[in-house]
């Protein structure tokens, strides 16, 4: 029986149990600590790559609205008016127009939205449209790295805005402005020559932007529908196309998203700088979603360092944000013979 008992065991002496190797405490926290130092490098290389990709999409986007831009320019024989608005103290037949839907609204047809578009009259109060049309967002218009679609909507406010008079006088009245969809990109209305506020040449009244989508007036053929006087062509871009600033990222503080008057509804006329925005001396490209904008809106976006522009010619490119405002307001005016030193940054 003994010798049955030992079979195995040549020495004789008792087999004992071998514990499996493992981590002490010590190692597993050594390792982990390790994880977390690699994750921490590794995350701001992610985050520059997902936003490179953002920044990406956000130039297609822009070129989309260029291309569309050259459409209903090949159709019309000029660029689409930012709005219709009149002159100020401007007499009849120029005095048209005031609220009608925007330049978004005009290049619908051309970024495959006909349907969409169907639904519009371009002679028709904005207000009057049906709230699924005033309100209905498109990717197209909408920056990746700013917001989703979900989040592109105003709703009806009361705006605060001045007004002079010729005498001198003036004040601030209020506005109910009506809710819609909103966008990231706006028209280049050009600089603030001959001035920003509180003249017959403000830059704002029909045909007086020195840009490429400006405010037109309006004037009403015999069926009714309204037509526009101020056309802006590629002949009137004396200083070049691929010189001249078609479109880009509008500025919005991060506070101020989906507010009026400084991101209202891109497709209502009234709110020009809903779709509308200008650059040069005083208005500089603000470079983050934190900058808080006062005075006149300009241009800037939410991407590091850069803003997203669309050229005249429908190139699309990116400008640094510390770009001198001299330039920019070069880049801005369509006719000021400018001489411009390359800025961009071409993707």
């Amino acid at each position: 029986m003994q010798h049955l008992k030992n079979k195995g065991n040549q020495s004789g002496r008792p087999m004992r149990k071998i514990a499996p190797a493992g981590f002490t405490l010590v190692e597993l926290l050594v390792v982990i600590a390790i994880i977390g130092i690699l994750i921490g490098m590794l995350l701001p290389a992610v985050q520059q790559v997902r936003e490179a990709a953002r920044r990406t999409d956000c130039l297609n986007r822009m070129r989309q609205i260029g291309l569309a831009t050259h459409h209903f320019h090949d159709s019309f024989g000029a660029f689409p008016p930012a709005r219709l608005y009149p002159k100020m103290y401007s007499v009849s037949p120029f005095d048209k127009g005031s609220d009608e839907p925007s330049w978004m609204v005009r290049i619908l047809p051309f970024l495959e939205q006909e349907n969409f578009y169907r639904q519009w009259d371009l002679s028709l109060s904005f207000k009057l449209h049906p709230d699924d049309v005033k309100n209905r967002a498109l990717d197209v218009f909408i920056c990746p790295t700013r917001r989703s679609l979900e989040n592109a909507q105003a709703p009806p406010q009361t705006a605060e805005v001045e007004f002079k008079l010729p005498c001198g006088c003036g004040g601030w009245i209020e506005i109910d402005m009506a809710g819609g969809a909103t966008g990231d990109y706006a028209g280049n209305h050009g600089d603030l020559s001959p001035g920003s506020i509180g003249a017959e040449t403000d830059y704002y009244y029909g045909g007086n932007g020195t840009g490429v989508i400006i405010s037109s007036q309006a004037k009403e053929r015999a069926s009714g529908q309204l037509d526009w006087v101020d056309k802006v062509g590629f002949k009137s871009i004396t200083d070049g196309t691929s010189n001249t600033i078609l479109c880009g990222e509008l500025h919005v503080f991060k506070d101020n998203l989906n507010q009026m008057p400084y991101n209202g509804a891109i497709y209502n006329g009234e709110d020009c700088a809903a779709f509308s925005r200008v650059g040069g001396p005083g208005v500089p490209i603000l470079s983050r979603s934190d900058e808080p904008v006062s005075g006149v809106l300009g241009f800037g976006s939410w991407h590091p360092q850069v803003c997203n522009f669309t050229a005249a010619d429908g190139s699309v490119s990116t400008l640094r944000n510390s770009t001198d405002t001299v330039t920019l307001g070069q880049l801005c005016n369509r006719a000021d013979a400018g001489r411009v030193e390359q800025t961009t940054v071409h993707d």
